[in-house]
């Protein structure tokens, strides 16, 4: 599986915002995707990136997660 979130992150400049999202053409569904708030709330921790906001469906499952690369 691929890390979505280190993907978007390495495309980032320093002090832009983004969505991180599934992406159905790279092979990424929802129920997968859960896998990226863990990998975001890593880079988080790490200080490279605030999280701005998580999009959850009425399910509970993550849809989109908005960050904000500091570093």
């Amino acid at each position: 599986m691929r890390d979505v979130a280190k993907e978007v992150y390495e495309k980032m400049k320093v002090g832009s915002v983004a969505w991180i999202r599934p992406v159905a053409a790279k092979g990424d569904t929802l129920p997968l995707f859960q896998a990226a708030h863990d990998s975001v709330k890593q880079l988080a921790e790490e200080g490279l990136i605030t999280i701005g906001e998580v999009k959850r469906q009425e399910d509970g499952l993550i849809e989109a997660i908005r960050i904000h690369r500091l570093a």
